[in-house]
């Protein structure tokens, strides 16, 4: 059963070019259901049945494991089923036979715009700070991901096109489009980047000691600096990204725009935005709509 799983494993990472966070998910999920049909007595992947699955889905509820968990469990063996399939090893792909479980997909948290504006206003004179403020633009003007964010090299950079390349999910590679403030703080940056660059070093962002920075340190100095701003709830590189979209399609109306900016491939992923734009006009609603204020304070009574 484990060499099912490297070799799947292998399938993914060489193959369709998955990332190092994804290949750590299926692991952690393989493996375990592996040693709970282990210990069911079941030795291999084609004695694995329908009654199988929905006993270790039932076990990991059972410690509070959250529907979305249980998904995302189910949805790793569905894959690998369909590989063993593909490969032979196994006939039928008795994961598609259980149903996934309903869970309520929660609303992207964003910070508003004076918020933004406030976080943004962060300056100091080292040449942290002038990284930091560097990174907060782009996040901010194009909306990627930290992940994509880590992995830009200076030459992806088109100052001139006001763009920068990006490699996203699957290898897909896609434009962002670079604010002028973005621009400003990126060229500030690459002033001081030089000065302690290691030869040869193409990552577009560095840490002190001159080697490509990570996304634990930005999310380090994320949180941080927005503790300093006094920004009432949590700042991360993700919350950037929401904030980029819900502040886009509140003022252009775009969706199909929005989509190709954040790279989605589907469009009901980038739909969750008007759900929160809807719920700020509907939080708009009930704070001024004179019948809705008249309702709030007669309950109150």
């Amino acid at each position: 059963m484990e060499a099912a799983i490297q070799n799947f494993l292998h399938y993914l990472e060489y193959e369709k070019r998955f990332s190092k966070h994804t290949l750590s998910s299926y692991q952690i999920d393989l493996t375990n259901a592996k040693a709970f049909f282990n210990a069911q007595n079941i030795s291999e992947w084609d004695k694995v049945s329908e009654s199988s699955i929905r006993l270790l889905l039932a076990s990991k509820n059972s410690q509070a494991f959250s529907p979305r968990s249980l998904n995302r469990q189910l949805s790793s063996l569905r894959s690998f089923f369909r590989f063993l399939v593909r490969e032979k090893h196994i006939h039928d792909n008795t994961a598609l036979k259980v149903l996934s479980l309903k869970t309520s997909r929660p609303l992207p948290k964003a910070l508003d715009v004076d918020q933004m504006a406030r976080l943004l206003a962060f300056s100091e004179n080292d040449t942290s700070a002038v990284r930091d403020i560097a990174v907060m633009e782009l996040l901010y003007s194009t909306g990627i991901r930290i992940s994509e964010l880590v992995s830009l090299n200076v030459t992806d950079l088109d100052f001139p096109q006001q763009q920068v390349s990006v490699m996203g999910k699957g290898n897909k590679a896609r434009l962002a489009i670079l604010g002028q403030f973005a621009i400003k703080a990126l060229q500030q940056w690459l002033q001081v980047r030089a000065t302690f660059a290691h030869p040869n070093e193409p990552a577009l962002f560095l840490n002190k000691r001159g080697k490509r920075l990570s996304t634990r340190a930005i999310q380090y100095r994320l949180y941080h600096i927005g503790i300093q701003q006094g920004i009432e709830t949590r700042v991360t590189p993700h919350r950037l990204r929401h904030s980029f979209a819900s502040h886009l399609l509140e003022s252009s109306h775009d969706l199909r725009g929005v989509q190709e900016l954040l790279g989605h491939t589907d469009l009901s992923t980038t739909q969750i935005y008007t759900k929160v734009n809807f719920q700020h006009l509907a939080n708009v609603y009930d704070q001024c709509h004179p019948r809705a204020r008249k309702f709030r304070e007669e309950t109150k009574k």
